[in-house]
This record gives structure tokens, C-alpha cells and sequence, in this order.
């Protein structure tokens, strides 16, 4: 069974950094692309930034330049670099991995989620 496990998330102050990461667990035999979204209260969740098996890279506008995403195709992880944060990026952040390929299963999966708070 494929899981998504997220760690990093916390409270910062603005202008702060933070690094998240997320790790597929399972008989994995490869994903296409790992992404992490967010939502903020009231708010509908929102792509903040994703990257595919060969390393193409996609960013919501307000996060370009402050924010850098990363993987580990090996170990089925996904980072995600943010600095310079501001209040408005906080939410709750959620990995994604979608056309996961495994042993049992193929699909797109969510992490948990995971809180970050920006404090002016």
C-alpha cells in the first residue's frame, strides 16, 4: 500500500525558511510527477509547486524565486525549499504524488498534510 509521510512544517517568522519533505512508501515501481499543494483557511487548496521524474519544474506566480522544489527519484522524496516566507504562505501543505505506479495499485496519492505558520 503506497503512503505519503510529510515532515518540516512549523512556525517561522516572516522572511524565515522552512524545508518540507515527503516520502512515498510501498512497492513502488516508479511516479510520474510529486507536487505539494496548499490550503489556507477558507481558501481552496492550491498547487504551490510540482516536479516530474525528469526534473521539470512548475511554480504558482507568488512563489517563484522564494520557493525551490526538489527530488530524490531514488528514495521517492520530494523536497521543497521556502525562503523569504511571508504570512500569506501559510497553510496547510499537502504532498502529491500522482501516476504512481506499484505493485498493488496505480494512482495519485495526498500526504497528510502539514501546518506552516508565517508570523509577521
Amino acid at each position: 500500500q503506497v503512503q505519503l509521510v510529510e515532515s518540516g512544517g512549523g512556525l517561522v517568522q516572516a522572511g524565515g525558511s522552512l524545508t518540507l519533505s515527503c516520502t512515498a512508501s510501498g512497492s513502488i515501481f516508479s511516479i510520474n510527477a510529486m507536487g505539494w499543494y496548499r490550503q489556507a483557511p477558507g481558501k481552496q487548496r492550491e498547487l504551490v509547486a510540482a516536479i516530474t521524474s525528469s526534473g521539470r519544474t512548475n511554480y504558482e506566480d507568488s512563489v517563484k524565486g522564494r520557493f525551490n522544489i526538489s527530488r530524490d527519484n531514488a528514495q521517492n522524496t520530494v523536497y521543497l525549499q521556502m525562503n523569504s516566507l511571508k504570512p500569506e504562505d501559510t497553510a496547510v501543505y499537502y504532498c502529491n504524488a500522482e501516476g504512481v505506479v506499484a505493485a498493488d495499485s496505480v494512482g495519485d496519492y495526498w500526504g497528510q498534510g502539514t501546518q506552516v505558520t508565517v508570523s509577521s
